[in-house]
């Protein structure tokens, strides 16, 4: 008779050892994400936090069965890796999602874990990062795999504006799975990654289409046409580090400052190249990323939604150190006029702004929101409506200086004082209207012109006239609506001193459960 010897210590360190080795895959399941090009979700990791920072958690979590049909085995993890770790010296969650299990498929247990480290995120005051590569809800689940999807859409929508959540789409991404990104602050996407509610094989079988991955829902397209993806990167390494340096702008949490970097740049430097780049003529174009290069510190812009909606610019800077969100117009596209897709992209990134007390420079010159049936019939008004609202709601200091034209209501809806901008200011060759001066000559004076003895002569008369008497920035400053007129090449020290004076702004509005914005 054989008896149960006592084991010991090391017997249980290596049937632990043994079960993490199963959890972190397989050679082949290595080398078959390499083959695609990918990184693994460990590789991913690793890259993304500061080194040898990163801890797993629910590294031995499974499947409540551990077979499915087709002989499809889950494995330790159930296909996310989840955890918390430093990234730029500070602490961070994330869930990156192993395709190397069952495809990243999304079951219950695997919902669970995302949900427990996005929830922890949430009461710790980090941000969150779900890394995403998933072939979607786990068939062989059912009804567990949906309600696991909605129990992390909740936790999105209960951190949203708490944490930063930034949503990294670094292979494929469909169905009910698209929502979760969608509820996240921003949307990173590789160039082989893709996201779509419905894939090519139903779309030609219900509308009779013939549409590739890429077509339906690759990087580019959502980049440039949809606008659900703020940043299209390379390969995963180009990727993550874009991440870290978006995360080097945002607090840990709503409660929590941006994180100050003392500078380099001189505080007091003078930006003489501003009064060559901004052309004095009204309709010359010219790149504002020039403008704001010539403004922060180092000239380090970091530009969100960079290919979509390309007549507004928005981004990060720094000014003095400091981590400041900036809103301008585009001259070179659209003139800068506003459209619906501009309206959509200024107004979320104020908002975030705002939610992050992050504050918001605004650079303007536009000569109005764009017309035509398109945009009328596309919802110009309601979606126009967004960004007053954005600017209106907003609480953090709002800085804003008019560098060439504003033009009608698009003067009022960028940080005007009528939605309580902080400190306005505009360069002395500035025109501040409702319209330009050959418009508002046409309307006003249509019928004198016409009659006079040589109407050309006359309408540059009047032109010349309107422009004096009106179309400048000193009615504006007379009347108090702007706070002064400065010459471009004492914009960076102006700012600055008006950044750090509305740095300790405490504003409140009235007591209410929630606002109601343009949908």
């Amino acid at each position: 008779m054989t008896e149960n010897l006592p084991k010991d210590m090391n017997f249980y360190v290596q049937d632990l050892e043994r079960r993490k080795a199963i959890s972190e895959g397989t050679p082949k399941d290595i080398d078959g994400q390499h083959a695609k090009g990918r990184l693994t979700a460990r590789e991913r990791l690793e890259l993304l936090f500061d080194p040898g920072t990163f801890r797993e958690i629910d590294s031995l979590v499974m499947p409540r069965f551990e077979t499915y049909l087709g002989g499809k085995e889950s494995r330790y993890g159930d296909g996310v890796v989840t955890g918390f770790g430093l990234i730029n010296g500070r602490h961070a969650g994330a869930a990156a999602q192993d395709a190397s299990v069952m495809g990243g498929s999304l079951g219950e247990m695997h919902a669970n874990k995302i949900v427990k480290v996005m929830r922890m995120s949430l009461e710790y005051g980090c941000p969150f990062i779900a890394l995403n590569d998933s072939g979607g809800a786990r068939i062989q689940e059912g009804v567990d795999s949906l309600g696991g999807y909605a129990r992390i859409f909740d936790a999105n929508c209960e951190a949203s504006g708490v944490i930063p959540q930034i949503s990294v789409i670094m292979g494929p991404c469909a169905g009910g799975a698209v929502y979760s990104p969608a509820l996240t602050d921003f949307v990173f996407m590789t160039e082989k990654s893709y996201m779509f509610i419905t894939g090519p094989d139903v779309v030609k079988s219900v509308m009779q289409e013939n549409v590739s991955l890429e077509e339906l829902g690759g990087g580019t397209i959502h980049a440039q046409e949809s606008g659900v993806c703020h940043f299209l990167t390379g390969d995963d390494q180009d990727c993550l580090n874009k991440v870290r340096t978006l995360l080097s702008y945002l607090p840990s949490n709503n409660q929590d400052d941006p994180p100050y970097i003392p500078p380099v740049d001189d505080a007091a430097r003078l930006c003489p190249e501003l009064e060559q780049i901004v052309p004095v003529d009204p309709y010359k174009p010219y790149d504002v990323r020039e403008v704001i290069g010539s403004i922060v510190d180092d000239g380090r812009f970091f530009e969100v939604h960079q290919l979509w909606a390309e007549n507004m610019v928005v981004g990060f800077a720094r000014l003095n150190g400091w981590s400041v969100g900036i809103v301008a117009n585009q001259p070179s596209v659209l003139a800068g006029c506003i459209d619906i897709k501009a309206s959509i992209k200024a107004a979320h990134f104020i908002r975030i702004c705002d939610a992050y007390n992050v504050p918001i420079i605004t650079l303007q010159d536009v000569p109005g929101f764009l017309p035509g049936k398109d945009q009328e019939y596309g919802g110009i008004i309601r979606n126009g409506a967004r960004m007053i609202y954005a600017y209106s709601e907003a609480t953090v200091p709002k800085l804003m200086i008019i560098l060439r034209k504003s033009y009608g209501g698009a003067y009022c809806v960028m940080s005007s004082k009528g939605l309580r901008g902080d400190l306005l200011y505009a360069y002395p060759n500035a025109e501040i209207a409702v319209m330009g001066a050959e418009g508002a000559v046409n309307i006003l004076f249509r019928n004198e012109v016409k009659n006079a003895a040589d109407p050309n002569a006359r309408r540059k008369e009047l032109v010349d006239d309107y422009q004096n008497k009106f179309n400048n920035p000193y009615v504006a400053a007379a009347r108090g609506l702007i706070d002064d007129v400065i010459q471009p090449r004492d914009t960076r020290r102006v700012l600055i001193h008006g950044l750090e004076l509305t740095l300790s702004k405490r504003e409140k509005h009235v007591t209410r459960k929630h606002g109601i914005s343009p949908a």
